[in-house]
């Protein structure tokens, strides 16, 4: 039987399906979880253009009737994805304030969160595909800055302004603060390992680098 061509948009058994899957009906998390992992390989590997949702779906070992079910479409599952890689590198908890932990320990656990994930070979790979002409328009640029960059900023701006409520901070703009400590923790060495024209730092260089960040953070914003 003559298999029809690869395609990105869902045929009329898709959209049936994914019809049938509403509220009350479960989703195979397995299937899932396939899925994002197929998608994070092949989005890091061959950028967003060059991946249908056909290979996605070989590679997870699933339908493609099965991943639109789950996911909808491309940007949705590349959304996805982004926040997952995120999400794994740098959970939630990293953000909450510990009643035990010290102001500057907490800082130098989320510098080390941060930073060990935009110098990974997924986010290096995923931040290529937004700056190169052909592989990301607008619209995707948008996605990816809401799943990953800007879950990140928001999560660090409200532990700042907990922070300042209970008196460990002086801040009069944590939005701008937590950029200043984001770009800080990426220096040189993230654009220097965009451009490909280094290796990652060994583990002294990375310590003294993030050290030295939050030193500096803690300098201009700690309570005197």
């Amino acid at each position: 039987m003559v298999q029809p061509a690869p395609t990105d948009t869902p045929d009329p058994v898709d959209r049936a399906s994914r019809g049938a899957t509403g509220p009350g009906r479960p989703k195979d998390l397995a299937k899932r979880a396939a899925i994002l992992e197929a998608a994070k390989a092949l989005f890091g590997r061959e950028g967003f253009v060059g991946v249908s949702m056909d290979r996605i779906a070989a590679e997870a070992g699933v339908s493609k009737l099965t991943v639109y079910s789950h996911f909808g479409d491309k940007e949705s599952l590349f959304s996805e994805t982004v926040r997952i890689l995120c999400e794994e590198m740098l959970p939630d908890e990293f953000f909450q304030v510990q009643a035990d932990g010290t102001l500057r320990g907490q800082l130098r656990h989320i510098a080390e969160g941060f930073f060990k994930l935009v110098v990974s070979d997924a986010a290096i790979s995923t931040h290529r595909i937004m700056i190169t002409p052909g592989q990301a328009d607008q619209a995707l640029r948008q996605i990816f800055w809401k799943a990953g960059p800007q879950r990140t900023h928001d999560a660090f701006a409200a532990f700042l302004r907990a922070g300042v409520e209970k008196g460990q901070l002086q801040i009069d703009d944590c939005d701008c603060a937590a950029k200043q400590f984001f770009t800080l923790l990426k220096g040189e060495l993230y654009g220097r390992m965009m451009c490909g024209v280094c290796e990652k730092p060994s583990s002294e260089e990375m310590q003294a680098h993030l050290d030295a960040t939050v030193e500096m953070f803690l300098r201009a914003y700690a309570t005197r």
